[in-house]
């Protein structure tokens, strides 16, 4: 199985590495600044191979050209965002897939927070890479798509397995489980989690990679199809799409 890591980078911004031990390689998923993330590949001794990007936002492509300068890493990315991405060498396509080293990797389409956004899921490893689309306990903010399309994306993510590790792009969660209270306020396994947060943060940990069994149990915009969760917002008739809208609107307002 590859090996993960979580890399904190920004101020709040999370890259990660996918490494295969067999073959040398090494893979990024999105690149928010160069310095920390070439620290930890000096640090464990690897090779950067490729850098895949999930979205074309300044904070997830800022470090792509000094690694690439240092590394001669490939770029891969989404097809119609490849005029706002840094240069590709490997355009995607949602719904296709590529090998990373003898590891299928599969290429979801998941827009809402940019219209061009997509995801990686790689089964040997029981991890998707979201960035932000679904987050831990949220979701992106919608700067591009409908909240008809986000509700699609997140559906499409919540039908990977339960034991799925999501590495998402920011360290939100203690904010997006504040909100979350505010729905679901009675929700044991989301009081919980809020414990759990504030502990690793207290040690200055991440939260980030989350569980998608844990998402599906206490992340709201993943519960708008829960007759419970159309009761606590006064939507009992509305459909799924018209409730994640709703809360997507309240979280905008939190």
């Amino acid at each position: 199985m590859p090996e993960l890591v979580t890399i904190p980078c920004l101020s709040d911004n999370y890259a990660f590495l996918l490494h295969d031990a067999k073959s040398g390689k090494t893979a990024l998923i999105d690149a928010p600044e160069p310095g920390a993330i070439q620290a930890e590949l000096d640090k464990r001794g690897w090779n950067l191979s490729e850098i895949w990007l999930t979205h074309h936002h300044w904070d997830h492509i800022d470090g792509v050209a000094d690694l690439v300068a240092a590394t001669g890493a490939r770029v891969l990315g989404a097809d119609a965002d490849k005029h706002r991405l840094p240069p590709l060498d490997q355009a995607l396509m949602p719904g296709t897939d590529f090998d990373f080293a003898g590891h299928r990797v599969e290429v979801l389409d998941v827009p809402g927070h940019t219209v061009g956004h997509i995801a990686f899921y790689v089964a040997d490893a029981t991890v998707a890479f979201t960035g932000d689309s679904l987050m831990a306990m949220g979701c992106g903010r919608l700067f591009e798509g409908r909240p008809d399309q986000m509700w699609d994306s997140l559906q499409r993510l919540m039908k990977l397995p339960a034991d799925t590790k999501i590495c998402s792009g920011h360290e939100y969660t203690a904010g997006n489980i504040s909100f979350a209270l505010t729905i679901e306020s009675e929700n044991e396994a989301l009081r919980a989690r809020r414990e759990q947060v504030e502990a690793a943060r207290a040690r200055r940990e991440p939260t980030v990679p989350s569980l998608l069994s844990d998402e599906l149990a206490t992340n709201p915009f993943l519960r708008a199809h829960l007759s419970s969760v159309k009761a606590a917002l006064h939507k009992e008739t509305a459909s799924d799409a018209e409730v994640f809208a709703e809360i997507r609107a309240r979280k905008d307002d939190f």
